[in-house]
């Protein structure tokens, strides 16, 4: 891996995952491709934006006179693609743009990766699987919902439930099709719900910490029962990292943090954590006392959970951090970077990187 194009690499996951990329691949280039949409901030990246191997650009994963001249230019070798648009709500709202980004936007590129593949290739009068990788990142939400019991393998069914993890589905389906007609040598990881720094504030852990320390309600779903698998992002990145290195060709590998918690046991920990942490609410209430149960999200999976044991026996994978530590941890890092809150949520972060970048 020489040269390693990041799609959304400004985004929470992927710039979690050029930062990792950067030290520890002291031998490789970084070029991130990103939009910049509502989600993508190049503030997530500022303490390496100067590194002489990371190379920002922005632009769109759909448009493909800009990837054939990026990959011709930069050489690209590898691609790590985690560009996506990602919130389940938004997608209810309005599919549209899920569909473009996530299904139309992965055809583009993998047409792009498939011709730089072959050309370059064709060069060495060869079809090398090791001269090239295509890693997708996607979600375990592609599976759909799980029971009481159960863990979600490779080999679970896809059962999509919303307009985010049908496009999700539908992008992942493509990549494997491209690997069995084309041969593009493509891997795939499935990953459960991830927290940690630089998460956006509209998904549920950032949020609740936002508005606990603001005062404010804390929205949770139905009954709170919903239980999600949650990876600390720097586990997840080492994850994708690992199996990029020595993921077997055509494999796809879940990922997951092996901590699953009720929806309401992950805003309740938050609330007490913000107790000891930070003054009480004015009132002298505990923050447990801002949750409010809200109508329940259209399609709401009931529960999410990883088997992560081909990541463990083949690549010797498996996360370090407790949820007990990583929340912790992130929280931390919330109180420690407010004014990287607060331009998010007064959306200055893109005013300043407008003026940066002329043609946003």
């Amino acid at each position: 891996m020489k040269n390693i194009l990041v799609t959304g690499g400004c985004g929470f996951i992927g710039s979690n995952f050029v930062r990792l990329a950067i030290e520890r691949l002291p031998e490789s280039q970084i070029i991130n491709l990103d939009k910049l949409t509502y989600a993508g901030n190049p503030a997530n990246l500022k303490d390496i934006e100067k590194s002489p191997r990371y190379k920002f650009v922005h632009g769109d994963i759909c448009d493909q006179v800009l990837l054939e001249k990026l990959f011709a230019e930069e050489k690209v070798d590898t691609v790590v693609h985690f560009a996506a648009e990602s919130h389940v709500d938004r997608s209810i709202e309005g599919p549209s743009e899920f569909i473009q980004t996530n299904i139309l936007g992965t055809f583009s590129l993998l047409e792009t990766a498939r011709k730089a593949w072959l050309s370059r290739d064709a060069g060495r009068g060869t079809r090398d699987a090791e001269s090239f990788r295509f890693l997708h990142v996607s979600t375990d939400e592609v599976y759909g919902s799980l029971g009481d019991t159960g863990l979600f393998t490779e080999t679970t069914p896809y059962d999509p439930r919303s307009p985010y993890s049908a496009s999700k589905a539908s992008s992942d389906h493509l990549v494997s099709a491209y690997h069995h007609t084309y041969g593009l040598p493509i891997l795939m990881t499935n990953c459960s719900n991830n927290y940690g720094p630089y998460h956006f504030p509209e998904k549920l852990i950032p949020l609740i910490i936002n508005n606990a320390l603001n005062g404010k309600d804390l929205p949770v779903y139905g009954d709170g029962k919903n239980v999600r698998d949650w990876l600390y992002v720097v586990d997840h990145c080492t994850a994708i990292l690992r199996v990029l290195q020595d993921g077997r060709v055509g494999e796809t590998y879940n990922v997951g943090g092996n901590s699953e918690k009720q929806n309401i046991e992950v805003v309740q920990t938050v609330c007490d954590i913000l107790d000891e942490k930070v003054e009480p609410l004015a009132n002298g209430q505990t923050r447990r006392s801002l949750i409010k149960f809200v109508k329940d999200r259209a399609g709401h999976d009931r529960r999410y959970a990883i088997d992560a044991t081909k990541l463990k026996q083949e690549l010797g994978w498996e996360p370090s951090v407790t949820f007990e530590d990583g929340i912790r941890l992130t929280i931390d890092w919330y109180l420690d970077n407010a004014e990287w809150m607060a331009g998010v949520l007064d959306g200055s972060y893109q005013d300043y990187y407008a003026r940066m970048y002329d043609d946003r």
